[in-house]
């Protein structure tokens, strides 16, 4: 064809968007959005300035740069392609419909979701006038819609919105039609958002069913599916099925994908967090080792998801007490979080949170004081000065000083930490109990019998408002005063203390529960 026809001839436009079509199919993007533009530079010099064979060239190029991940570049792309079509087709055009849709797509991919919004609406205000009810793009617009209103958390939005695409689809479509099965798959994900995971279960199994008509046995789609279903078995608490539908999503993979397959690092990755989740913490690192492998070599070296596996094999170590591999793991974690993101990002504060337990654990007081008051130092600067988020940083450092029998800036730590709930939490919050409680721990170890009985007394009064009479957690408040009591020699105090705290006990614990053992 390049022989035959001139080099700007209409008919080699259409041949390089077709090669871009096949690209893009491939999955080879970068191919793709090069056949494109060369089908565009084409057009340009061949067709007038706004006919409707350019919008359709932008479209496509819009479309495999947002699969790109280059989202203003394909915004710029789509927005062109509705400018154009504004001109060239009637007010009310389909086309239009289309680019409002795509436009509304990017602008979810860029979390900007009142302008994905207004977007997804405008065409379907085009569509009322221009398609039957039923057609399937009302469906694919549904869907959309749904998917903004479940990225802003509006999961009833979300639910109605994907339910109406359910129902379109329903008229419009042979019942174990693929597009079934996403659909399933969306309204699965939104009751999985609401916590209601026998709903999320039943959806997503009517989407593995349809996806099993559908397509091939080792179809990487299935592989989502069992996945999802294993995730809603592990919230519920079945580990024993959740385990099951893990294993047959990564069987499916292995089969469908190359050994090296990132998706194949994120299923290693969910296994590894059900077996710790069950405490089963060999296979929890054996997973996760196996996770990490995968990533090493399917990713760049400093790559944010290999951070994110070396913090859980430091997690699961922790959890098996092997301090030194979780610090190993912790600190490699660390190191690539500091290359990839700003110095003061919150995903630092987790690390160092991290790290600090594991000193605490072992024993090595002063170097988890020094990664707690990191943690607290980018606190500080990414967070208001009052956030909730603070109390934790102080309880941490206030816990290691009591460790340390530092009782001044534990005392310190705590009294900050109540400071802050006091402004942020309601006057009888339980967590403002636990507060007065460390504080009262801290008078008791300093000798301060009379303030520590107070930070108690205060603690059990929240305590008798925020919980239920007979809540375990009187039991502990009403011990510990007994116990203060009787290093202070009023016995009978000590004596109606703990004689409450039995009362509780009998009506709140089963009779063999180990706490009676020590009464």
């Amino acid at each position: 064809m390049k022989i035959i026809l001139p080099s700007d001839h209409p008919m080699l436009a259409t041949a390089y968007s077709n090669i871009g079509a096949v690209y893009m199919n491939m999955g080879e993007c970068s191919e793709a959005v090069s056949s494109c533009e060369r089908s565009l530079e084409i057009m340009k010099t061949a067709l007038s300035p706004n006919h409707p064979s350019l919008a359709t060239a932008y479209n496509n190029i819009g479309e495999v740069l947002r699969n790109m991940g280059e989202y203003s570049k394909a915004l710029a792309s789509h927005q062109q392609s509705l400018e154009i079509r504004k001109v060239a087709l009637p007010q009310n055009h389909p086309s239009l419909a289309t680019s409002y849709n795509n436009i509304g797509m990017v602008y979810v991919n860029i979390g900007e979701y009142s302008k994905a919004l207004l977007s997804n609406e405008r065409a379907l205000e085009i569509m009322r006038i221009v398609l039957s009810p039923n057609h399937t793009l009302f469906a694919t617009v549904y869907n959309n819609i749904g998917e903004v209103y479940r990225n802003m958390n509006e999961c009833s939005k979300a639910l109605s919105s994907y339910e109406r695409a359910l129902e379109t689809m329903k008229i419009a479509l042979p019942l174990n039609h693929p597009d079934f099965g996403s659909t399933y798959d969306n309204i699965g994900t939104v009751y999985m958002n609401m916590e209601d995971y026998s709903k999320a279960l039943s959806s997503y199994k009517q989407s593995l069913e349809i996806m099993s008509i559908t397509l091939p046995s080792n179809h990487p789609a299935l592989a989502t599916a069992y996945n999802n279903i294993g995730l809603v078995y592990r919230n519920m608490g079945e580990y024993s099925k959740a385990l099951s539908a893990y294993e047959r999503s990564l069987e499916i993979m292995k089969i469908a994908f190359s050994p090296n397959h990132p998706s194949l690092a994120i299923s290693y990755n969910n296994i590894g967090e059900l077996y710790r989740n069950m405490g089963d913490y060999s296979n929890a690192l054996s997973s996760h080792k196996r996770s990490l492998e995968i990533k090493k070599v399917a990713l760049s070296p400093n790559h944010p998801s290999l951070a994110s596996s070396y913090n859980k094999i430091g997690v699961v170590c922790d959890s098996m007490g092997a301090y030194s591999e979780a610090l190993t793991a912790y600190e490699r974690s660390l190191e690539i979080i500091k290359v990839t993101l700003p110095q003061n990002h919150l995903d630092l504060v987790t690390m160092y949170d991290n790290i600090g337990l594991v000193y605490a654990n072992m024993s090595e007081y002063s170097k988890a004081v020094s990664s707690y008051e990191r943690s607290l130092e980018i606190m500080k600067i990414a967070l208001a000065p009052n956030h909730p988020d603070l109390v934790s940083a102080y309880d941490n450092i206030g816990s290691v000083y009591v460790n340390m029998e530092e009782y001044t800036k534990a005392l310190s730590s705590y009294e900050k930490s109540l400071e802050i709930m006091n402004i942020t939490l309601g006057p009888n919050h339980p967590d403002l109990a636990t507060a007065h409680n460390n504080i009262g721990v801290v008078y008791d170890s300093m000798g301060e019998y009379s303030k520590a009985i107070s930070a108690y007394d205060r603690s059990l009064e929240i305590m008798k408002i925020a919980l239920p009479p007979n809540h375990p957690d009187l039991v502990t408040a009403y011990d510990n005063i007994g116990v203060l009591y009787e290093n202070m020699g009023k016995y009978s105090e000590a004596l109606t203390a703990y004689e409450r705290s039995l009362e509780i006990m009998k009506i709140a614990l089963p009779p063999a529960h180990p706490q009676f053992a020590v009464m």
